[in-house]
């Protein structure tokens, strides 16, 4: 099966997801789950947390505000948006866009461990506290968690089923929407990507 098919398996599947406690709010709001975006080819993957009010009304990761900005970090180490793979943890929005909750993040997780799996990225770089807390966990690298604070722009190193990954904690780029410092922040952290691409 190709990677497409089983992307589209993947998202098949979370269409149909009624297990989830944020199903229900998605077909009352009439709005899509986010699944990812990007070359199935990647070597980097970005990964958030959960899609906002945009993501879900449209179906695509990041295409608000902090899409605007993630672009403009891309940007800044020539890296093309559709050369890298977008996704989030949990698929669909929770409401008033509040931050994920553990069960939630524990339903939609399979779904990100199987795209890891087929798109095999060399950089995974988690976007937010949630993201970097999770893929750490996942992949081994508890020991090294601390908070985010203290993590941002650093590589570390997990292995996975398809060989050896680079996970690089980065702060979500919501964080410069209202803070120049964070973003400032955030174009040094993004400089590390410049050796992946």
């Amino acid at each position: 099966m190709s990677k497409t098919d089983q992307l589209r398996k993947i998202k098949d599947e979370v269409l149909a997801l009624k297990a989830s406690p944020l199903y229900t709010e998605r077909v009352k709001n009439k709005v899509f789950p986010v699944i990812g975006e990007g070359s199935h080819d990647a070597s980097i993957m970005f990964i958030g947390e959960a899609p906002g009010k945009n993501e879900a009304a449209t179906g695509k990761p990041f295409c608000g505000a902090s899409g605007r900005i993630l672009d403009q970090l891309l940007a800044s180490v020539g890296i093309n948006r559709k050369d890298v793979y977008v996704t989030n943890i949990v698929k669909d929005r929770p409401p008033q866009n509040r931050d994920p909750l553990p069960d939630e993040i524990e339903i939609y997780g399979p779904f990100l461990d199987r795209q890891i799996e087929i798109i095999e990225p060399k950089v995974i770089a988690t976007l937010g506290r949630f993201s970097m807390d999770y893929v750490m966990r996942r992949l081994g690298l508890e020991a090294e968690l601390d908070s985010i604070s203290k993590m941002h722009g650093q590589a570390f190193t997990a292995k996975t089923g398809y060989g050896s990954v680079t996970v690089i904690p980065l702060y979500h780029p919501a964080v410069a929407i209202y803070n120049q410092a964070s973003k400032d922040t955030l174009i040094q952290d993004f400089k590390i990507l410049e050796k992946y691409k």
